[in-house]
């Protein structure tokens, strides 16, 4: 008895299985899931592909180009690739945000980050005072997660003050899908930041609910995918912003960064023991600005010494848990020269002492939460006793 065979792969089905492996250089998900393909036609040796890009003039359709046509022309038989753009619908828009949030498209959306099931591991990088090096710790600790193959993403929470795009190095803004947000990519990391809203380098005049409400938005309206890190840059000291991320995300766990200048350790202090109050777990401390290396091999200790060590002891005795010193930081002016070209000095200058230290530092919070949903606790039922 022949046993049936199913039929030979055509043609057609290899452009489409070649269409599928493309992902929006956004959304990172196949376009062909996405619904962008609207269709292609084959004519001799070429392929024309009809695309619809989500909204008009979308920035990366020179990446989208580029991707389609390597992956068509890899099938046999085709040698040339010509993509007609179209754009989504209001209809189609309000399909891929269904899509893409799981099949709901809720007026208040949740912040995914918050909900039981997140195993997305959740890092507000805090400081008592501003000059510290705070966010230059944030970047640097974001490139080197996604240096490690990990999913990264950082809000710029330091509204007022905002200046992670620039260090690194995001050009592009935002693009939205109906009332979603996709943030742009830099380095393997996505970012979102009020200073992709504003005009040039205008200045943010907010009081408390407003503050409240864009960070609320950049957790909840922006599309951050399937995150294993997210970082936070906080603004300095325990303000509007520290409280309303106790409130948005209790689960985020508190990362203080100081120098080791006595004045600054005291002020480091105050920001960590917020957590008391908050309930959030403090990581740990790290001491940035350490020492200044020497040409001759010796340290100049420019802020003093000590500072770090004396945050996370008192933080320690605090908490009643330990609250470790993460790591020293040396002064160096590469850190700064990177950040202000945009490239973080772990990826730059990876050997330099300053990339080691903050490399090391990634290396001890590079851990996904582990979900418990679907897991046995091990709980067992005992008899009550009367």
């Amino acid at each position: 008895m022949a046993v049936p065979t199913s039929p030979a792969p055509t043609l057609e089905d290899a452009i489409q299985a070649a269409l599928a492996t493309v992902d929006d250089p956004e959304i990172h998900r196949p376009i062909t899931d996405l619904g962008m393909v609207k269709g292609f036609t084959v004519a001799d040796s070429h392929v024309k592909v009809e695309l619809l890009l989500t909204v008009a003039g979308c920035p990366l359709r020179d990446k989208l180009t580029t991707d389609i046509t390597a992956a068509v022309t890899k099938v046999p038989g085709i040698e040339t690739v010509s993509i007609d753009f179209g754009v989504m619908s209001e209809e189609q828009r309000k399909a891929l945000q269904s899509t893409l949030r799981g099949g709901g498209a809720s007026a208040e959306p949740v912040i995914p980050f918050a909900q039981p099931g997140s195993r997305t591991r959740v890092y507000a990088v805090a400081s008592g005072k501003g000059g510290v090096g705070k966010s230059s710790v944030t970047v640097n600790l974001a490139a080197a997660l996604a240096k490690r193959g990990l999913s990264v993403g950082v809000v710029d929470a330091d509204i007022y003050g905002h200046s992670v795009p620039r260090m690194l190095g995001v050009e592009g803004r935002p693009t939205r899908v109906e009332d979603m947000i996709m943030p742009p990519e830099s380095h393997g990391v996505k970012v979102i930041s009020i200073g992709m809203f504003t005009a040039g380098n205008a200045a943010v005049v907010w009081r408390g609910p407003m503050l409240h409400r864009a960070l609320q938005q950049f957790l909840a309206d922006v599309y951050w995918g399937d995150l294993d890190v997210l970082l936070l840059d906080l603004p300095p000291g325990t303000g509007d912003v520290a409280i309303s991320l106790a409130q948005l995300l209790p689960n985020a766990e508190i990362v203080v960064v100081t120098t080791p200048q006595m004045a600054a350790a005291e002020v480091a202090e105050r920001a960590g023991a917020i957590a008391m109050q908050t309930h959030q777990r403090l990581v740990g401390v790290v001491e940035n600005m350490s020492w200044l290396e020497l040409p001759d091999g010796s340290r100049m200790e420019v802020f003093g010494a000590g500072g770090g060590q004396t945050v996370a002891d008192s933080l320690t005795k605090t908490m009643g848990a330990s609250v470790p010193l993460l790591g020293q930081v040396p002064l160096d002016t590469r850190v700064r020269e990177a950040g202000d070209g945009g490239t973080p000095i772990v990826l730059a200058d990876p050997d330099a002492p300053a990339a080691k230290a903050l490399d090391e530092v990634a290396g001890r919070l590079a851990v996904r939460r582990d979900s418990l949903v679907g897991k046995p606790l091990g709980l067992m039922v005992t008899a009550k006793k009367g």
